[in-house]
């Protein structure tokens, strides 16, 4: 058995960076409208002076997450590597709190890709994987790499379950 894993190196499409920061931006809009109404609902029922302050915090936060929702991004996109071999699935993240993570393929039972109306856009696919315990994404991907990707981590899933 091999003492060292070698670090992932694989990395996602660099158009992931404008799918997170639409995404954000639509989260943000969503929240600043609710913010907004809520205001509103404040000036016109003359609610409590607590609940004028309170909004004015979360607002503030807000701010602040909307700010930071423009850097995080960029900062994950640097950070994102994944790999497969014949033993696990490797998967490395994080922007503050970097995670490393060995999925072994004995424990994969199903890997399918996936697309929504953003990675649609841009040609991109994301691979799914789950295990018993929990699932495991790695988030955009070109459509051909993903499909490789895909038929790999099934085909070395499929003969590690045989062997066992």
């Amino acid at each position: 058995m091999n003492d060292h894993i070698p670090s992932p190196q694989n990395r996602l499409a660099k158009d992931v960076v404008k799918v997170w920061i639409i995404s954000e931006v639509i989260e943000n809009i969503i929240g600043f409208i609710i913010l907004g109404v809520l205001f509103y609902l404040d000036y016109l029922f003359l609610w409590k002076e607590w609940i004028g302050w309170i909004l004015i915090g979360v607002a503030s936060i807000s701010v602040l997450l909307a700010v930071w929702s423009f850097i995080k991004p960029f900062l994950l996109y640097k950070t994102w590597r994944y790999g497969v071999d014949e033993e696990f699935l490797q998967l490395k993240y994080g922007t503050l709190n970097e995670k490393n993570q060995l999925i072994p393929m004995t424990k994969i039972q199903s890997v399918a890709t996936n697309q929504g109306p953003l990675l649609r856009r841009y040609g991109l696919y994301s691979v799914s994987v789950e295990t018993m315990a929990s699932s495991y994404t790695i988030p955009a991907l070109p459509k051909e790499i993903a499909i490789e990707l895909r038929n790999q981590i099934a085909q070395f899933a499929k003969v590690k379950e045989v062997e066992s």
